[in-house]
């Protein structure tokens, strides 16, 4: 067996102590391979929830919603205070649209949400890491997959649109949700939209890293619809 075909197979407590030597001299940095290391020890320590978490995001969009936004999180001295080191109580996996911006939906601040934006929020190898990263070292309680209303990527997903460069495979990640409503009544768009926000919740789930610490009670993976009218979010599922 090649030390690179061993590499790719590391159980998950070798690969900690594979990332105390490699990640810890600098494939990231010192800092991120010490908690890296210490993920667990800080879960523990952090006395949030993933219930409470879940809880403040719907209430920072009650009052975002209401008008009556508090703006949390946002001063200069919160900005140095963050620069030490980041510790968000929720992450988010939502679509690039410009109307949908996590902290001020959510009426939150600097060091709050660990935001992963893709356009129709497709959870990919590489947002899925980020995730993973977002919760295992960072400490996120809950993770939200945000869909919105009139997505435009569902839409052209719905129409077939030919599309070019590498805008095709979001299309193509997101057809699956599309033809799982074919049938459904209603508004295409929003039927598909929530179909899709199911199955990128799904391919979360299958992270072992993610599944581990919701078993552990540590994390919970929710979705949300996003009205573009009103800016209040619905939970899906």
């Amino acid at each position: 067996m090649s030390r690179q075909h061993h590499q790719i197979n590391l159980s998950r407590r070798s690969l900690f102590k594979f990332g105390a030597g490699a990640i810890g001299t600098g494939v990231l940095t010192a800092g991120i391979g010490s908690n890296l290391l210490a993920s667990q020890k800080a879960l523990a320590e952090d006395d949030i929830t993933p219930d409470k978490a879940l809880q403040e995001l719907l209430d920072g969009n009650e009052r975002f919603a209401k008008r009556k936004r508090k703006s949390p999180h946002q001063t200069y001295s919160r900005l140095v205070e963050v620069a030490k080191g980041q510790k968000p109580f929720a992450s988010i996996l939502s679509c690039a649209d410009s109307r949908v911006p996590s902290e001020i939906v959510f009426d939150q601040g600097l060091g709050d949400l660990f935001v992963c934006r893709v356009a129709g929020n497709i959870a990919t190898r590489e947002e899925i890491g980020s995730l993973e990263f977002g919760s295992l070292v960072l400490g996120s309680k809950v993770i939200m997959v945000v869909g919105h209303e009139r997505c435009g990527a569902v839409d052209a997903a719905i129409k077939g649109a030919q599309v070019p460069g590498q805008i095709g495979s979001l299309l193509e990640a997101i057809r699956p949700s599309v033809e799982s409503t074919k049938e459904q009544s209603g508004d295409k768009v929003e039927n598909a939209c929530k179909a899709n926000i199911l199955s990128q919740i799904k391919k979360l789930k299958s992270s072992t890293v993610l599944s581990d610490l919701i078993s552990a009670e540590k994390l919970t993976i929710v979705g949300a619809y996003y009205d573009l009218d009103t800016g209040r979010i619905s939970i899906v599922g």
